[in-house]
């Protein structure tokens, strides 16, 4: 249920961002939730990526856009934020932003292990809760099923300790799902993070059914294709599709065709300005598209 205050939020920002956005302030609605299976705890279904968009250095001038993007997603109603000890600085970013705006108990932070072996797996894990500024990590997953066996029992043994909210594995390449699944039909992991999106359907065969049979959360990245499917259409006018499902910029069209599907928790776009990331909000709000709507939308990107 939420709070009288979260609804009040909600209304003024999306006030806020109507002029920023071109389009009428919605009546404020609550950002769709999904249910983490491992656990019932709800999670809001639109978060923020930090790849390339948070690897900035850590001063002022960068970081200014970035604390309104964080102030964005957190007054928008959202929580998760991904990041990695690969991304360069992005983790220590989120950090420092998280900790500028007081805003660590409202955050359900996810970062990732890179390493081989078990202890280069600890001190990579334990430099990440230094850059993340806390003494608990929301979730953290094995980053690419690099040392997957390894990394996911020293995990296991830190979320024991409660140090460790849920753990899980990623990738990004279709050509890794089926590695994926192994790893998934041998190992009991909370999540699993993989790339999913119009012009990238290839987990709706297996991997999606997988996960919403045996009771995984899924995180979508590459939603955009890292900006490939943006460009297609970056010259043509928003389709009347879009009006059917309340949806206001191609971006949203492209995210509710992913949490149309029943099987995904939540999806992880990037963004590096506020603008953006309102943008994306949206599209956690209003309806999603039917199976004749989302079979429109990929006609659309064919």
């Amino acid at each position: 249920m939420h709070s009288r205050r979260q609804f009040l939020q909600r209304s003024a920002l999306l006030a806020a961002l109507a002029p920023l956005l071109c389009v009428p302030s919605p009546a404020a609605e609550a950002l769709l939730g999904r249910r983490i299976p491992s656990s019932g705890e709800e999670l809001p279904a639109i978060g923020l990526g930090t790849s390339r968009s948070f690897d900035v250095v850590l001063d002022d001038a960068a970081l200014a856009p970035l604390l309104e993007v964080l102030r964005t997603l957190v007054e928008g109603g959202a929580s998760l934020v991904d990041t990695a000890p690969g991304y360069g600085n992005a983790e220590r970013v989120s950090g420092e932003l998280a900790r500028r705006l007081g805003v660590r108990d409202r955050l359900f932070l996810a970062s990732k292990v890179s390493s081989t072996g078990r202890e280069a797996g600890h001190r990579q894990i334990e430099a990440s809760f230094k850059a993340l500024q806390t003494a608990r990590i929301d979730l953290l997953q094995v980053h690419n099923l690099q040392d997957t066996a390894t990394q996911l029992g020293l995990l296991r043994e830190l979320k024991a300790q409660g140090r460790l909210r849920y753990i899980g594995v990623t990738h990004y390449l279709e050509s890794a799902h089926d590695d994926l699944l192994a790893v998934l039909r041998r190992e009991r992991v909370d999540f699993v993070q993989f790339n999913y999106s119009v012009g990238e359907r290839n987990a709706e065969r297996r991997l999606l059914p997988f996960c919403a049979d045996h009771g995984i959360a899924t995180l979508i990245n590459r939603p955009f294709m890292r900006g490939t499917l943006l460009a297609r259409v970056r010259e043509r006018p928003l389709a009347p599709l879009a009006r059917e499902l309340g949806a206001t910029s191609w971006a949203q069209l492209l995210l509710k065709y992913i949490l149309a599907e029943p099987a995904v928790t939540a999806v992880i776009p990037a963004s590096a300005t506020s603008r953006y990331m309102a943008d994306n909000l949206l599209a956690g709000q209003g309806r999603l598209p039917d199976a004749g709507q989302r079979a429109r939308i990929v006609e659309l990107f064919a």
